[in-house]
């Protein structure tokens, strides 16, 4: 897959570099079981076929999907992100910088689009979920990983736009012509002691508005309230995790009890 230079983005997206992990950074043992999980999750969807990372960020992920799909290739709105990927996997992955909702593949070209942890910075998801149907081939699947905004001690992201539950996500789908289905991942009665307890302290850090913004000013506090922490991988491919299902949860209601959605979107 080919990507058409004339599809990079003209605004100015420096600041994203504050709010996206990169290689060396400490992130919670949690956060790193999270981001090899989704990518776990998307194997049954990529293997053997062709498939595209929409706002790969750093490309933890890209080299794992490699292994198993038929051709990968990734991009972000961010030049300065996606160095950091380009510095990991060199020529040997297509990269892009790209728009979301203005991707540089040609009609019917993937059978998989994925948006991990960034369908909440789009200024316009249902711009992205046309992109998307219009790269696909019939039967293809966006495959969505979100934060679950319907937990009470829910924080959103800097410069984010729009979070989406289960609810909103299934609206989307089915406007745009895709036939939704939900996981949800990281049970919010199963995790640590110290978690449960210091959610509600979470809760009003958040509403409060002392949780820092940038990824450095945020480590004490995911010290203070997830425990162990870890170097972030250039590649997740360094640092497997073990993998567990996640749990099907119904799409007609919000959920309130995983911290991930996880949505795989079928072209109707």
């Amino acid at each position: 897959m080919t990507a058409n230079a004339s599809a990079a983005p003209t605004s100015d997206t420096a600041r994203f570099v504050d709010v996206t992990e990169m290689a060396g950074q400490k992130i919670s043992a949690e956060q790193l079981e999270r981001m090899c999980h989704r990518y776990y999750w998307a194997r049954a969807y990529v293997e053997g076929k062709d498939a595209v990372e929409v706002g790969c960020g750093a490309g933890q992920g890209l080299g794992h999907l490699r292994q198993y799909a038929r051709a990968v290739a990734g991009g972000d709105i961010s030049a300065e992100v996606l160095a950091r990927a380009k510095a990991t996997y060199g020529d040997t992955i297509p990269l892009a910088v790209f728009d979301a909702a203005r991707m540089p593949y040609p009609d019917g070209s993937v059978d998989a689009v994925l948006l991990f942890e960034a369908i909440y910075y789009l200024p316009d998801a249902d711009a992205f979920m046309a992109e998307a149907r219009r790269v696909l081939r019939p039967g293809g699947h966006v495959l969505i990983a979100t934060a679950n905004k319907d937990l009470y001690d829910f924080n959103p992201s800097p410069f984010s736009v729009r979070y989406y539950g289960v609810t909103e996500l299934a609206e989307l789908c089915r406007r745009n012509g895709y036939v939704p289905s939900f996981l949800g991942y990281v049970d919010v009665t199963r995790v640590s002691l110290r978690q449960r307890v210091l959610r509600p302290v979470k809760s009003l850090a958040s509403r409060l508005g002392l949780i820092p913004k940038t990824m450095g000013g945020k480590e004490f506090l995911k010290k203070l309230f997830f425990g162990r922490m870890v170097d972030m991988p250039a590649s997740i491919l360094d640092t497997p995790v073990p993998y567990v299902e996640a749990d099907a949860i119904p799409g007609d209601r919000p959920d309130r009890r995983h911290k991930v959605i996880y949505c795989a979107a079928r072209l109707g």
